[in-house]
């Protein structure tokens, strides 16, 4: 492709055509086929043990793939992937003994960022994303709502075209899920990334995604794609609430039972 815009879309795309993954004699992913577009925001749902998190791996370079081509932009093989996406866990991994600021700052250390620069440059990202005033806190002065907060915006500062997310919010009570979902719809509306998300909970892939991919049992294969309602206006009470987004669950949830 030729052009600035053109070939920065096609250089943060995910594609996968018929990749297939296994373990000794169990197959876990066969012959998946999406393809994702720049700044999308993509959820995969499914049920349990369909390959989730195993397909998330391959797309970061984790895992390779036993066949189909797995390409981010124009990174094919695990290495490149591994260099062109970010992987938030779901658990946060903060070093009790960094503050939240430096460990939101870690990964620019790791690329040879001097400590005060890397504080430096993830500081203002604080104030836009509703983190100003716990700069200084260590992880066991936070919640679990803003330790996943502070872990997002690590992600965030790796600086990567894409972010994938695995299950962020699974170990939260529902009260602080919904918080965090409806803090991170506007996060990643302030600072867009490519974005595939893995979660079990539908109304969040709904909520946060704007096509949500339903995997099938053992072996994962897709089975629809639905257009999801992260382009819905309104707060998430309102959305979740609206006849258009019961509809939207409803045939998720009879895909998933399919």
């Amino acid at each position: 492709m030729t052009g600035g815009t053109g070939a920065r879309a096609d250089a943060d795309a995910i594609e996968l055509a018929g990749v297939t993954k296994g373990f000794g004699g169990l197959t876990a992913l066969a012959g998946i086929g999406l393809s994702l577009s720049h700044r999308s925001r993509t959820g995969i749902v499914g049920p349990s043990g369909c390959g989730k998190t195993t397909l998330l791996q391959v797309v970061a370079g984790l895992l390779e793939a036993d066949a189909g081509l797995v390409r981010v932009g124009d990174a094919t093989t695990a290495r490149q992937r591994l260099a062109r996406c970010a992987l938030m866990p779901q658990r946060d991994l903060l070093l009790p003994w960094r503050t939240a600021l430096d460990n939101a700052a870690i990964a620019l250390q790791n690329r040879g960022v001097s400590r005060a620069a890397a504080r430096q440059r993830t500081r203002p990202l604080f104030e836009q994303l509703g983190l100003a005033g716990f700069e200084r806190s260590r992880p066991e002065q936070l919640s679990g709502g803003m330790r996943q907060r502070v872990s997002f915006l690590r992600t965030l500062m790796a600086e990567k075209d894409v972010l994938l997310l695995d299950e962020p919010f699974g170990a939260l009570d529902s009260i602080t899920r919904g918080q965090l979902q409806e803090w991170l719809r506007q996060a990643m509306d302030a600072v867009p990334r490519t974005v595939l998300l893995v979660t079990h909970d539908v109304d969040e892939a709904l909520l946060l995604c704007q096509q949500v991919v339903v995997l099938s049992a053992r072996p994962g294969r897709v089975v629809r794609v639905l257009t999801g309602g992260g382009g819905f206006r309104g707060s998430r009470r309102e959305i979740v609430t609206s006849p258009e987004f019961a509809s939207l669950k409803e045939q998720a949830l009879a895909a998933i039972g399919s």
